[in-house]
């Protein structure tokens, strides 16, 4: 089963989606703003597509400049703790099929897990 960690307001999961459904695949749409993730299930998908906490964070939001995010001092556990409590915080999209789980920024990555 596909699954896209989906924001409609952002360009490169729209252009990831639609790469998706274009290849016949019917992906499973979760809107990780609507319905945010668990800090368990945010931990897996993180290593599960082999990235550090901090690859997965959204550097650009102003929120995390307003929780001192940058600093280089915060753990894994602080900064997963970050983005459960603020799920824009999350990197987008996260694309799982059964070839594995990637953070498909830029568009193209989805063709790893094709």
């Amino acid at each position: 089963m596909t699954k896209i960690y989906h924001n409609p307001r952002c360009g490169t999961s729209r252009t990831v989606l639609q790469t998706l459904q274009d290849r016949g695949l019917q992906p499973e749409i979760i809107e990780y703003l609507k319905t945010p993730l668990t800090r368990e299930a945010l931990a897996s998908l993180i290593r599960d597509a082999g990235l550090t906490v901090r690859d997965a964070m959204r550097a650009k939001e102003s929120i995390y400049e307003e929780l001192g995010l940058a600093d280089p001092a915060l753990t894994d556990e602080q900064l997963l703790n970050a983005m459960v409590e603020h799920p824009i915080l999350m990197n987008r999209p996260f694309v799982c099929t059964e070839k594995g789980s990637r953070l498909c920024r830029p568009a193209p990555v989805v063709e790893e897990i094709l």
